[in-house]
């Protein structure tokens, strides 16, 4: 009964044979097309995702255009945590950015999962640990850089973006217009 929701759980948690049974039952795997918003500004989240293959973003619409915050790639959780912990209005978009296999949980299908794997719940305990430290210094240094050195940044940190994802996106997540990246990206190139 491997899967691959399975083969992922399995490189974190040793599970017996019910609690992989467990997992397969509660958290199906989708395909998405390029191009699919899977959550819009006002919608309350009632999933988060796990991204297996592709790429999302997420972005708000401010004034008219769209300000994107975070891309989404493989082996990364996608979650509006206040909308889906609060079922509450979310006030950004994710996108597919690419064609995307996500593996995709419920609210209610996570407290089933707690339930029947208890040790599921301190492994997203953790993993909420980890990303969040990881949000906190990814914003500091995103407010304490000039644009030049945010793109210098992503290329250290985040190479593949640069070929996956369109450059007006990338210039949006970087806080200028796509005009002013073309100048960074030849600035830097003459160097």
């Amino acid at each position: 009964m491997e899967n691959d929701i399975v083969k992922l759980i399995s490189r974190f948690l040793t599970l017996t044979e019910e609690e992989s049974t467990a997992f397969v039952e509660c958290i199906p795997i989708e395909s998405f097309e390029k191009g699919t918003i899977l959550l819009k500004e006002g919608q309350v989240s009632r999933e988060s995702y796990f991204v297996i293959q592709g790429c999302v973003r997420k972005y708000y619409l401010i004034e008219g255009d769209e300000r994107t915050t975070a891309f989404y790639i493989e082996d990364e959780s996608v979650a509006s945590l206040q909308s889906y912990k609060n079922r509450t209005p979310a006030n950004h978009y994710f996108e597919c950015v690419e064609d995307c296999r996500l593996a995709i949980l419920s609210y209610d299908k996570e407290q089933e999962l707690f339930q029947r794997v208890p040790k599921y719940e301190s492994l997203c305990r953790m993993s909420m640990e980890e990303d969040f430290g990881a949000q906190q210094e990814a914003l500091a240094k995103f407010m304490t850089s000039s644009p030049e050195q945010r793109y210098n940044n992503l290329l250290e940190s985040r190479p593949d973006l640069l070929q996956r994802v369109p450059q007006y996106h990338l210039a949006s997540y970087l806080g200028v217009k796509p005009e002013s990246l073309s100048r960074i990206r030849k600035r830097i190139s003459n160097k």
